[in-house]
């Protein structure tokens, strides 16, 4: 009888996401088992315990994958998995929590997409404002465009000092530099979007950070991305739907990215990583900039 193939999902939050679990089902895996309020102290034993009950063969059916919110505590479970292996008892491991690293891969190769298709541009030299920009998305797609020679300004819309941590952890951990700026008020958003070429909206579900009148002053607006889905619009006037459709700014250059354009490579993207985890003969650890590796090759 053949073995299952078997995702083991650790999560230190107090359930696992349904979406993680359809994804592992659809991409292969016969079962995903998961196990939560998982302390970054336990996540070496875990490991242990799925790997050795298997022996050699039964490891190349098994893999894990980290989930949670916190995209430094996911890194950090990730390297304790990696770190507790015993070659041959090796198994490949996928780091994505919240769907932030999916996600904010996604995010950004479409709007490179978009910079190389509509203003044979890339991020290197531009300004970028990320608008709620203190969550995991935010702070993945803070990483990433940085990463890739952006000037990239992280706001938060409630408190300048969560955006200051949000900059100060993202440079620390990550060797990349980010500025951190209070968005608080419509007169602060209006300011910041007069200067900014990127526009990224990664607040949470129905909550819009710029509206129609901030972006008349937008006069440099090249992209706008949004990846809120929920009514009404991250950035009023930005589609679901949008992949690169014209939007009204001061500008009058800007394109537009909405949610399920940037679901679309999200979806492709995790599941992918999903197959090469079950396909591959080696192990894997995967993190964000292996999602944005593959976001830009579904985006292409």
């Amino acid at each position: 009888m053949e073995r299952p193939y078997i995702l083991h999902i650790f999560t230190p939050t107090r359930q696992a996401s349904p979406f993680d679990v359809n994804m592992a089902l659809d991409a292969g895996y016969t079962a995903v088992v998961p196990y939560t309020d998982v302390m970054l102290d336990q996540v070496a034993s875990l490991t242990q315990d799925a790997i050795f009950s298997r022996g050699p063969k039964g490891v190349k059916r098994t893999g894990i994958f980290i989930g949670g919110r916190d995209i430094g505590l996911a890194a950090d479970m990730l390297d304790a998995a990696k770190n507790a292996m015993v070659p041959p008892f090796e198994v490949s491991v996928f780091a994505d929590p919240s769907g932030a690293f999916t996600t904010a891969a996604a995010m950004v190769a479409a709007v490179e997409r978009q910079l190389r298709k509509v203003h044979q541009s890339d991020f290197a030299g531009r300004q970028v404002l990320i608008l709620g920009g203190t969550g995991p998305v935010g702070t993945a797609a803070a990483v990433l465009t940085a990463a890739a020679g952006a000037k990239v300004r992280i706001a938060s819309h409630t408190s300048l000092e969560r955006a200051r941590m949000t900059a100060q952890v993202a440079n620390a951990r990550y060797g990349v530099s980010t500025e951190a700026v209070g968005a608080t008020s419509a007169a602060e958003r209006a300011d910041l979007i007069a200067e900014t070429e990127i526009l990224l909206a990664t607040a949470k579900a129905g909550v819009q950070v710029a509206s129609k009148k901030e972006l008349a002053r937008a006069g440099k607006l090249l992209v706008a991305a949004d990846v809120n889905a929920v009514p009404p619009a991250g950035i009023e006037g930005v589609g679901v739907m949008d992949d690169g459709a014209p939007l009204e700014a001061a500008s009058g250059k800007a394109v537009g990215i909405g949610a399920l354009a940037i679901g679309n490579i999200k979806y492709q993207v995790q599941r992918g990583l999903f197959e090469e985890m079950l396909k591959g003969e080696k192990a894997l650890y995967l993190d964000f900039r292996d999602a944005f590796a593959a976001a830009r090759r579904y985006a292409a």
